[in-house]
């Protein structure tokens, strides 16, 4: 092993794991949609990382303007102005619904998701949130409490004043639906009835991924979104559209809530904003909110909000997503590449049981049996079936993003037709270990 790998097991804690279980790989290089370790194996990166790198590694571009930054300005506090700071709140709030046109900037994700929810709590003068139990907000106190996924179990005080309900998912409806119309309607129904046992004046925020990510790429049916938003109109309950994963070109528009033309009253984003380059994160805040903030202070800030690093590659980021067409493209890869060749998979092999997905945007949903939907792997647990595939995965070249029962296909948006169909044909080869499960 490495000086890098044995420094890395000697000192660094690693997040969601046991730390004596696990074997990180150790990346020397990135270029584009591949990565590679200390021994130059190259792989074909459908994981993002972390659901982040949209525009790829290395971009050009955005290396350059994080080192020109770096050479004019390094750092400078919260409270003054900044050019790269503006430029990026500006270019972010082009791009959002009407009505919402200032941004406060974050670390990341899960904080931004914190303080949309102190936001609406401050606005409404009301503590309780609702969110769906397939959901991720982050990992920090509040955003872990209304996480809906196995990773909240262990930090969930139940004192933070949030409420869960189910949210759509056909595939495995809670409702008895067997139609998109019919679960539409029932999940509506439920949300009802979980708001008005709660006690709508004492609700805050409803808090939703527009696109469920890491709890399984679920695209809302027709309506939903936007029967959400009537229930909290009827009610004065802020509606805050998480959009950290699905948000900046990934489902194949600027922001997933475009395919929905939903209009929500705060939008958080964080790593497709710079594609991870320096972290960070924010909210999109709506007029109203805004205008609770005009003469009274919002007790909240960071360090490094809107540090100039990060807002001069999220300026870079966002004018070559537009300058090159990123966007578009995803939408292109969906329509052309991953919708009709994951359709081929699920039809080839009994171990999938679903595919899903917008844009660069997919899910892969694998079943023990296909009558009964049995999972691949546990919720909230693996398998060795899973742990197979995944291995299967990387000894071909490629690195996949896998969770519970599900192999998420989440490559960069600028990755290739060729390189796309390649990691698709390494995903087809490594199922047939999922099918003699079946067999």
């Amino acid at each position: 092993m490495s000086r890098t790998y044995d420094l890395d097991r000697a000192h660094v804690f690693h997040s969601w794991s046991a730390q004596a279980e696990i074997s990180p790989m150790v990346i020397a290089g990135a270029k584009d949609c591949e990565v590679w370790d200390e021994d130059g194996t190259r792989f074909l990166d459908f994981t993002s990382q972390l659901v982040y790198t949209n525009i790829g590694h290395q971009h050009p571009k955005v290396v350059a303007a994080i080192q020109e930054q770096a050479a004019r300005l390094c750092t400078i506090g919260p409270p003054h102005a900044n050019d790269q700071r503006s430029e990026a709140a500006r270019l972010i709030a082009e791009r959002a619904p009407d009505g919402l046109d200032k941004v406060f900037f974050t670390n990341g994700g899960a904080d931004a998701n914190e303080h949309a929810i102190r936001m609406a709590r401050l606005h409404t003068g009301r503590a309780k949130v609702l969110s769906t139990y397939r959901s991720y907000h982050g990992g920090t106190q509040t955003a872990i409490n209304v996480t809906g996924d196995p990773r909240r179990w262990a930090n969930d005080t139940a004192t933070s004043g949030t409420v869960h309900f189910f949210g759509p998912f056909l595939y495995r409806s809670e409702f008895h639906a067997v139609t998109e119309a019919e679960e539409c309607e029932r999940a509506l129904t439920h949300l009802r009835r979980v708001i008005e046992n709660e006690g709508p004046a004492t609700i805050a925020a409803i808090i939703l991924e527009t696109v469920p990510g890491t709890a399984g790429i679920m695209i809302p049916p027709p309506g939903y979104l936007a029967g959400v938003r009537a229930l909290c109109d009827e009610h004065g309950i802020m509606l805050i559209a998480d959009e950290v994963m699905c948000g900046f070109g990934r489902t194949g528009a600027w922001f997933a809530l475009d395919h929905f033309g939903l209009v929500p009253d705060l939008i958080t984003f964080a790593k497709g904003v710079n594609s991870g380059y320096v972290p960070l994160g924010g909210v999109i805040i709506s007029d109203p909110i805004v205008e609770t903030f005009a003469h009274r202070a919002y007790p909240g800030g960071l360090t490094y909000s809107g540090h100039p690093l990060a807002a001069a590659a999220a300026v870079a980021t966002i004018n070559a997503m537009a300058d090159e067409g990123i966007v578009e493209n995803a939408a292109r890869l969906g329509a052309e590449v991953f919708g009709p060749g994951l359709a081929a998979l699920a039809e080839r092999h009994p171990c999938v049981g679903e595919v899903r997905g917008l844009g660069a945007f997919w899910a892969i949903e694998l079943v023990a049996d296909p009558q009964t939907r049995e999972p691949l792997a546990p919720y909230g647990g693996s398998s060795p079936a899973m742990n197979d595939i995944s291995a299967a995965c990387k000894k071909a070249g490629l690195l996949p993003f896998t969770n519970y029962n599900r192999m998420h296909v989440v490559p960069p948006c600028v990755i290739s037709d060729d390189d796309a169909r390649r990691g698709l044909a390494i995903i087809d080869e490594a199922l047939a270990i999922g099918d003699a499960v079946i067999a």
